[in-house]
């Protein structure tokens, strides 16, 4: 099978949800890839099968799919042109963050091996993209960053900004006017359950109070002292 842009699109969309797997599932629904890529199930299930003939899935009807080490490997290096071209439009063309996921998309397709190692070596061989994303390797190694969130974290304690989990514009502005991006250090004040919502602060900005589900896309870590 040639590496289409639907292919790759479909090896990344089961690649990323099988880091987001709890320890003890092995599988990515078809569901789930489905709503990823936002097609039918019927339509994620025929292109799945596709992928098993050729060896870059496992496929197991009703249960779900997984990739082989050669579907791993491709769709690792999918994303680590997404990553790249997404970190070089910001760094480089000063693109505003939230606007160059949409753009790393059609660009991941299209650009050359030998572009995206240039693009690497200008930008200083980065190991994560603007969100706090890691960028694979070369080799298509993927470093394993594990991280707390707003609802996970230690209160009261100094927390460094590592990561956005969404891609979505309104809310990557939103982190943005309110100081959240990765490397800002904020401390999580109070958890209300009852109202699933959070409150945090920064060193130089008042208290700000954000829905549990916003919070939960906002990953962290403990401070170095």
């Amino acid at each position: 099978m040639l590496p289409s842009s639907t292919v790759e699109n479909y090896l990344k969309a089961i690649y990323q949800g099988q880091m987001a797997l709890p320890p003890t599932s092995r599988l990515v629904t078809m569901g789930h890839v489905a709503t990823a890529l936002g097609v039918t199930p019927g339509t994620a299930t025929t292109m799945v099968k596709a992928l098993a003939e050729s060896g870059l899935a496992d496929y197991e009807p009703y249960n779900g799919v997984r990739l082989s080490k050669a579907g791993e490997k491709l769709a690792s290096l999918v994303l680590r042109r997404h990553r790249l071209v997404e970190l070089f439009l910001v760094e480089v063309m000063g693109m505003s963050w939230a606007e160059v996921h949409d753009e790393a998309e059609q660009l991941e397709h299209v650009v050359s091996e030998r572009l995206i190692e240039r693009m690497d070596d200008m930008l200083g061989h980065p190991t994560h993209d603007p969100h706090g994303d890691p960028i694979p390797t070369p080799e298509g190694a993927l470093p394993s960053d594990r991280f707390d969130n707003l609802l996970t974290c230690p209160l009261h304690t100094t927390l460094k900004v590592m990561r956005v989990a969404d891609q979505d514009p309104a809310f990557l502005r939103f982190i943005e006017r309110h100081e959240l991006k990765p490397g800002q250090m904020i401390e999580v004040h109070a958890r209300d359950a009852a109202a699933d919502a959070v409150t945090v602060h920064g060193p130089h900005r008042p208290a700000l109070t954000i829905g549990a589900r916003a919070a939960s896309k906002l990953l962290v870590e403990v401070a170095e002292r």
